[in-house]
């Protein structure tokens, strides 16, 4: 992977784009219906949601779940059932998509074949009739933050998919927006390249100081880059916070098992003790869990568990203060950096397991082998109490 480049001037930005203490985006009870063959279909039900200005946030789930649609209401290129979208407090509901202060990046690109890349760059701004030398220092600002600068009379077919993904963020930065959108704009690159834009796209951001509004089905990404997602499904926001509230502390089933990986037990509490609530599974098996006042003993709760917090064990581990669970191996993937396995276990669901590969290679539990899981309280979390 490449190192980044060193910290740049950010570009002025024009009188138009002073702070204004409202929002960058802000959506009022929205929905949005289609008919479809007589039927009304809901895409998105009742959102209300502030993005912050400045702000990298992410709209993340699953293939019509509403985030796509959600994109192109900011944009202009659907309008609302119900509901007023707002740009830095100014009702843009009913407003054509070429009179709103946000430019667009798709997973396409779309740059013009036939121009080369300064020209791709500064279309936006001669169609606008900015005087030459601003567009000239414009296009040299925004080349040199992404990158590529010397690179000024190529063509895109001259280019790898990463340089021309940065053309397309150059071409709508120049402009700039009050928000960019993206719409999976990684989708078309290879994974290693992609992993490398990721950080590219957080760095440009951060220097540009603009309001990225990225939409992606890849939890790795929106992870990796974000200020806070939103998790969006069947047209309603699941979840909403940063990336580290979301992984560790996932608020429905859905987002625990959309976000990574993650292990999720079932059961009736027997007892709570010192704000723990103790599920019993029969010698050795028993989960801890911390849970609110509001928990008590008989009622049944959902915890879930991250792979990478339980340890494997082959023995018994005395006085284990935490979870524990019995069980058999039954599937063993060596991943490089981490061996993971699949283990059933006596609370019922088979769980997994991502063992870091810091001591012995050769000491991996293998296929048929009885083991022991373990975790700490606090890496039980119980959703949805």
């Amino acid at each position: 992977m490449t190192t980044s480049p060193p910290h740049r001037a950010v570009p002025p930005r024009p009188a138009t784009g002073e702070r204004t203490g409202h929002p960058a985006i802000e959506f009022v009870g929205v929905r949005k219906e289609y008919l479809s063959h007589g039927e009304v279909v809901p895409a998105v039900k009742g959102l209300d949601l502030a993005v912050a200005e400045g702000e990298f946030f992410s709209l993340l789930g699953p293939s019509g779940c509403g985030k796509t649609t959600t994109m192109r209401m900011v944009a202009g290129f659907e309008e609302p059932t119900a509901g007023r979208i707002l740009l830095d407090g100014r009702d843009v509901t009913g407003v054509a998509a070429h009179k709103r202060d946000v430019n667009l990046v798709f997973q396409s690109y779309a740059l013009f074949p036939h121009l080369n890349v300064r020209q791709n760059v500064s279309f936006g701004l001669e169609r606008k009739r900015v005087a030459k030398a601003e567009i000239t220092r414009r296009v040299g600002e925004i080349l040199e933050i992404v990158s590529l600068t010397g690179m000024e009379r190529r063509h895109p077919r001259e280019m790898s998919g990463g340089q021309q993904q940065r053309v397309a963020l150059a071409r709508a930065l120049v402009n700039h927006p009050r928000a960019l959108l993206l719409d999976e704009p990684l989708g078309a690159l290879d994974l290693k390249l992609r992993q490398q834009m990721q950080i590219e796209l957080k760095r440009i951001q951060r220097e540009v100081g603009i309001t990225f509004v990225y939409v992606t089905h890849d939890q790795g990404e929106a992870l990796t880059m974000s200020d806070r997602i939103a998790v969006m499904n069947a047209g309603l926001i699941e979840q909403l916070g940063s990336p580290r509230e979301i992984y560790e502390r996932p608020a429905t089933r859905f987002v625990a098992g959309f976000i990574g990986t993650s292990n999720l037990i079932d059961g009736r509490v027997d007892r709570v003790e010192n704000g723990h609530a103790v599920l019993d599974l029969g010698a050795p098996g028993r989960i801890v869990a911390p849970v609110p006042g509001t928990v008590g003993a008989g009622q049944r709760i959902e915890v879930s568990v991250r792979p990478e917090k339980i340890g494997l064990h082959r023995a018994a581990p005395p006085d284990a203060a935490g979870s524990v669970l019995a069980g058999t191996v039954t599937e063993v993937v060596y991943h490089g950096t981490s061996t993971n396995y699949t283990v059933a276990t006596s609370a019922g669901p088979d769980f997994v397991v991502f063992d870091q590969n810091a001591h012995d290679a050769e000491d991996v539990a293998s296929r048929g082998e009885h083991v022991f899981l373990t975790w700490a309280p606090q890496h039980s979390y119980p959703i949805g109490v």
